[in-house]
């Protein structure tokens, strides 16, 4: 059976993921079959796996670390928030409805026998499981009924590597207290220390290690720096949002909706160099962009009507008049249209008005589509044009069905990687407006070099320079980075020590 290693931190954006993935990289570089495990993940930011199931999109980059593919066993439960009290509840992929937080926290201990089934497989088919687990372990209002932190740590007999976060400051009181606010058998588990995000000399902390030690009788097994990787973070605790970046010569303006889901889509556009890509709030903030992208949404008619209040849906309007590319996916998507209808209540319900940029009509229903696909784009017209042809990749994952007025220009032809003969034509386009259920389409080189390029020629200029990469293999090289800084700074003697003691 394999063997684990947990990662717990003292905090939400501690760095648990980074480090599992980091982790995950390492044992699969040292010749071990490595695989995540989270038990319950709350994101927005989710993935379709191979056999249409639904995962959080964290363990599915640790998973990539590892070297294999996304599997569902790796996070058994993913809570979609709906809103400040409620979530979409996904066990094994599938939606089993949407529970207020009061109603789910009575719930959860039925799912153990889903977590250990997982878990289980896992074990089956791996020599190493870094188990990752969620906000902190000394939440002692949630300590009674957990089943993500401690509580996973005692199903798996995994050992404990505590992570605090010093960039935030008071990193010693984190871990301190944290331990301190732990029962004596958990105590127990905790094996190492982690101080994450250090930026300076060394040296100077090192006074202050020696009295963490003494006051937690645990031993720090590293100090690992801020590293500047670029893989898929948490929705809820990225910090892609808050970056003020300056105007690259190509610019993209990504709407940060109140909900938005799977921000992920647009990650290779970060990667090209000249091209700026930044998430906007306000109409101060939007600028002249070159390019408009309205992601996805847990909520499409609320954010929908959250823009039209706060005037950027009249500066989308104003945008596009003027011939800027205007670009929606998913929800985006839906908000294109003419009309959206939710007569079921399956978002707010009732009917609103959309953007009528595109002529099509949604309606929402309680079926949710999950689907990975390939496909290529239609021959299109518009200033992105010269994506006609190429190839894409990526994923569905919604709870509407669209429909085109007659004679409307679909944008383009997908078949479910399950079933090549079952194509069909999908999105649409009208003029500069653009639409697509699609997530990840913009992941492969030529799709996105193919927007740059576009976009440069509406400008005049000349973006040659400007390269694009194919994102997987420019993933490959973060995970790379990330193992290799990560090796530098951890006792990866003494976790392989801890690892192998166990409990």
């Amino acid at each position: 059976m394999a063997k684990a290693i947990m990662i717990q931190g003292t905090m939400s954006n501690a760095g648990k993921s980074l480090l599992a993935a980091g982790l995950c990289r390492i044992f699969r570089q040292d010749g071990y079959r490595v695989a995540p495990f989270k038990s319950q993940n709350m994101a927005l930011n989710s993935f379709i796996t191979e056999e249409g199931l639904e995962m959080g999109r964290a363990q599915v980059m640790q998973a990539e670390a590892a070297g294999i593919k996304p599997s569902v066993y790796m996070n058994p439960i993913l809570l979609k928030p709906t809103n400040d009290v409620g979530s979409q509840v996904i066990v094994n992929g599938e939606v089993i409805g949407n529970m207020s937080a009061r109603d789910y926290f009575a719930y959860k201990k039925k799912l153990v026998p889903d977590i250990l089934h997982a878990y289980h497989k896992l074990e089956e088919a791996y020599d190493i499981i870094v188990i990752e687990g969620a906000g902190s372990p000394a939440e002692i209002n949630l300590k009674a009924e957990d089943i993500v932190n401690m509580g996973m740590a005692k199903m798996a007999k995994a050992p404990v590597l505590l992570v605090g976060d010093i960039d935030r400051g008071g990193v010693f009181a984190q871990l301190v207290g944290t331990v301190m606010l732990l029962e004596e058998d958990e105590k127990k588990m905790v094996k190492g220390l982690i101080i994450n995000k250090f930026r300076g000399d060394k040296t100077i902390l090192d006074p202050g290690i020696e009295m963490l030690e003494e006051k937690c009788g645990i031993p720090v097994v590293g100090v690992a720096p801020y590293l500047q990787i670029q893989v898929e973070d948490e929705d809820s605790l990225t910090e892609r949002f808050d970056r003020k970046q300056e105007v690259g010569m190509i610019d993209i303006a990504v709407i940060r909706l109140p909900r938005i889901s799977n921000f992920t889509d647009f990650n290779p556009f970060e990667s090209m160099k000249g091209v700026s890509l930044r998430y906007v709030h306000s109409v101060a903030e939007l600028k002249n962009p070159d390019m408009i992208i309205l992601p996805g949404t847990k909520n499409t008619m609320e954010d929908l009507l959250w823009m039209r209040q706060n005037g950027l849906e009249a500066a989308i309007l104003k945008a596009a008049s003027a011939g800027k590319v205007i670009y929606g996916v998913c929800g985006g998507y839906q908000m294109l249209g003419k009309t959206l209808k939710d007569p079921d209540g399956v978002e707010a319900g009732g009917e609103i008005k959309g953007m009528g940029l595109l002529p099509m009509e949604t309606v929402f229903a309680a079926a949710k589509t999950r689907t990975r696909v390939n496909g290529k784009f239609q021959t299109i017209s518009g200033p992105l044009s010269g994506l006609g042809g190429v190839e894409l990749e990526g994923y569905e994952i919604h709870m509407g069905v669209s429909m085109l007025e007659e004679g409307t220009k679909e944008l383009t032809q997908i078949s479910s990687m399950n079933d090549l003969s079952d194509a069909k034509l999908e999105g649409a386009q009208k003029g500069n407006v653009y639409g697509s259920y699609v997530h990840g389409i913009f992941d492969k080189e030529d799709v996105a070099k193919g927007i740059v390029m576009a976009l440069g020629k509406m400008k005049g200029l000349d973006v040659s320079e400007i390269t694009g990469v194919d994102f997987q293999t420019f993933k490959e090289t973060q995970y790379d980075l990330l193992a290799e800084g990560l090796r530098k700074h951890l006792d990866m003697e003494k976790i392989y020590q801890i690892l192998n003691e166990g409990l």
